[in-house]
């Protein structure tokens, strides 16, 4: 079985996000999205609301499974035995830093990585920036499925908490 994972903070997740996961289940037999832990980044939603999210939005396709991870996340591709990551590039900038993840990962585990062009639709947009749009009060209904929209609306305008 061609198994990959795509990794990532998803918070929240995307279109941009989702434009890579949808693309690689049409290359792979199984696609796991994994949602990485990262103890040192301050984030908007729990690790299970953003598993949730993704859940939601990934629910069309049969060959896609979510997860979260805290550790290497070679150790974890070791335990799904998955041989591949697969991770959206949106600009060279991006291409600097996963060009060297992707080094220490064959190294340390002999995982590949599948770098995969973002459709040029979204190589500018990131959950950053999306978060920062909807904070005050953007409209993000273009960059984000309804469930996430809904979720920032929740979290983040003051007016649905009163």
């Amino acid at each position: 079985m061609r198994r990959a994972v795509c990794p990532g903070s998803f918070d929240p997740v995307t279109n941009g996000h989702l434009d890579i996961v949808g693309r690689a289940s049409r290359l792979f037999d199984e696609v796991i999205v994994v949602v990485t832990i990262n103890q040192s980044k301050t984030s908007l939603f729990t690790v299970e609301e953003r598993i949730d999210m993704l859940r939601q939005v990934t629910s069309s396709y049969d060959n896609v499974r979510v997860e979260s991870f805290r550790g290497l996340l070679v150790d974890f591709c070791r335990a799904q035995e998955a041989s591949v990551l697969v991770k959206g590039l949106r600009a060279i900038s991006d291409f600097d830093y996963e060009l060297q993840m992707a080094h220490m990962n064959i190294g340390l585990a002999g995982v590949e990585t599948l770098f995969m062009p973002t459709n040029p639709l979204y190589s500018f947009l990131s959950s950053s920036l999306v978060k920062d749009v909807a904070k005050w009060g953007g409209d993000v209904t273009s960059h984000v499925p309804d469930v996430v929209r809904e979720a920032l609306r929740s979290r983040l305008d003051p007016s649905v908490r009163d």
